[in-house]
Parts: structure tokens; sequence; C-alpha cells
């Protein structure tokens, strides 16, 4: 593709249910021109995110919409190829909020310089980077493990889950993962050392978390809602916690699932058992991050916590990408590589 042509990957409608390949939309612009403290950066990788569905709809939510016909938003890492900002010189590698497209331009501010002698570039999409972060404050700030507590996690082979399972791990804690396929499940306790880990399409599921789970479960990661929140929700303990990360079941539902009411229950189960369920958003704990930033590095150069990505090339496979996430079938941390990876 030539240097002065920016695929972009637009929101050309929004989804009534699951997203189809004609919600999107690929055009050709030209490569922005940076004005005073600013950069344009070459994409090399894009991050694909369960919560992006969310902002295909027009509804109330923690974040604005993606306007039709906007470029779609996420975090992306690339080469500096034009700047405007004394602190960035052509060359150098960072992170910033591109979106789905080949060049993205932005203030020099809100951009992070990357060290590829550090880290793989692209790790600053996964383990070190919003889905770690989203793994070590959730599961610290609101789950606070305790050492021989048991803690569940959903999407357990997923970039968030597998690391909050990690890190429990590094607590002391009894780990048991549900994951979508029996490689995944292998990968999450043979790989990432759970104690155990559940295919939740088992018909078996709620019997089998029961027998994984003797002593009930104190803390469950919250990651996809629907049938796995229903075999875990008769084994919380008194005290138990439940961070609320994401309820993938529930991103492509267009209307309220039949079924009776079990609200009520719920909540007299809360005021009985003293449960606590908590929804959180990264940014809400900013404060943690120099933590965060200080011991998962550490964790991932002394192999404590391991990680996957699943890499797809070319942005021209960007939507169909993003379906199979939401259906599932990434292994790892989604990614989608733009152009060649110097780093590596």
């Amino acid at each position: 593709m030539a240097d002065d042509v920016n695929r972009q990957i637009l929101l050309a409608s929004r989804p009534d249910g699951a997203p189809i390949a004609a919600n999107f939309r690929q055009v050709e612009t030209p490569v922005p021109v940076p004005g005073d403290g600013e950069a344009v950066y070459q994409t090399i990788y894009m991050s694909l995110d369960p919560y992006m569905r969310g902002r295909m709809n027009d509804g109330e939510s923690y974040a604005e919409p993606v306007a039709i016909d906007g470029v779609m938003g996420g975090g992306s890492v690339g080469r500096v190829v034009k700047s405007n900002d004394p602190g960035l010189a052509e060359g150098d590698y960072v992170l910033g909020y591109g979106g789905w497209q080949e060049f993205a331009m932005m203030k020099g501010k809100h951009l992070k310089k990357l060290d590829p002698a550090a880290a793989p570039i692209s790790t600053a999409l996964s383990v070190l980077g919003m889905p770690g972060m989203t793994a070590y404050t959730g599961l610290l700030r609101i789950g606070e493990p305790k050492e021989g507590e048991t803690v569940v996690v959903a999407a357990a082979s997923g970039p968030v889950g597998g690391t909050v399972g990690q890190i429990a791990k590094l607590k002391g804690c009894r780990v048991i993962g549900i994951a979508g396929t029996d490689e995944k499940c292998d990968y999450v306790k043979n790989e990432l050392g759970f104690d155990d880990c559940l295919n939740h399409r088992r018909d078996d599921l709620s019997e089998a978390l029961a027998a994984a789970c003797p002593d009930g479960i104190d803390v469950y990661y919250e990651n996809v809602g629907g049938k796995v929140f229903d075999a875990v929700y008769p084994l919380l303990n008194y005290f138990a916690r439940i961070p609320v990360c994401g309820v993938i079941t529930r991103y492509n539902v267009a209307e309220t699932a039949p079924g009776p009411d079990r609200l009520p229950g719920y909540i007299a189960d809360s005021l009985t058992k003293r449960f606590r369920t908590q929804g959180f958003i990264v940014t809400d704990f900013e404060d943690m991050r120099p933590d965060f930033e200080r011991d998962m590095s550490q964790w991932v150069r002394d192999g404590k916590v391991r990680y996957k990505e699943d890499i797809v090339e070319g942005i021209e496979n960007v939507p169909a990408t993003m379906i199979g996430l939401l259906e599932g079938k990434n292994f790892g941390k989604q990614l989608v590589q733009a152009a060649e990876d110097p780093t590596r």
C-alpha cells in the first residue's frame, strides 16, 4: 500500500444484534499532516476488544458511541512517520488511541513512547497494556484475593481472564478457569498454571464447577454472564466479591432475555451472604497504574505471568476478526497487524 494512502475502517451502520460485515466500510483517505504539537504514526498493531461492541450502539454508556461513518476507535501501536511535537521523533514507537486505520494523527501528549528493548511493542496492547491493567486492578481492588481462597475466572484463556488467574495464583489462591474449548482449557491449566479449567459448553457445567470448588467460591471475575454465571451463583460464599469486567453474552442481545425475573432473589441473597458485586472500567483505577506497571513488568520478565497473542494480518480483515472475537473464535489477545514490525 502506498505510503500516502490511509486505509480506514468506518462504522457504516449500527448492528441490530450481532455485527455483520455490512456494518463496516473500508475507505481510502490521504495520510494526515500533523499540526503543532501533533504526530502521525503508522499503525503496526491494532487492538480488538469486546468493549468495542458497545461503542457501535447509540445508547447511553460510559463512553461516547462511534459516529456513523466514523473511524472505529481503539488502541494501537505504531511508528512515528511525521512529527511536530518536540518530544517525538520519526522512528519512535508509540501507543495511542488511533483506531482502525493505517495512519493515525494525535497530539503528542496523548501518545506514550515505547521501548522495544524493554518488551515487544505488541504487549502495550495486551499484558502490559489495557487488558493487563484491567485484570490487575479489577482483581486486586475489587476481588481482594486472599491466600487459600477459591477464585473462578470466566473467559480464562483471554487476555484479561488469563492474567487474572495468574495473579490470583501469585496471591496463593486456588484458581478455576472457565473457557470455550478443550484446547483453551488445556492451555489455561498447562501453560498458565490454573488448578483446573472447565469447558463452558459441557452439559454438566454446574455439577462440574461444584466438584471443582468444594469449598465454594470467594471471588468470581465476571467476563461472560449467561450460563457461566448461572453455574457460579449457587456456589458463592459469604462475603464473596464479584468484579464485573464484562458480560459478553449480552453484547449482541437486542431485547431483554425471556424468563423469570431473578433480581429480587439476587438482591436477597446479597443481603444474606453479604457478597459484593461491582462493575468497573479500567480508568476507574488510574491511581493503580504505577503499581501495575512495576509489578506486571517484573512478573512478565520473571516468567511468572505468561501471555498469548492472536495476530491476524491485514486491516481488511478487521471486521471479520471483530465478528469472530464476539463469537469466541480468538485464542488469546486479539490483534490485527497492519504493517511490518521492524522490532521483531
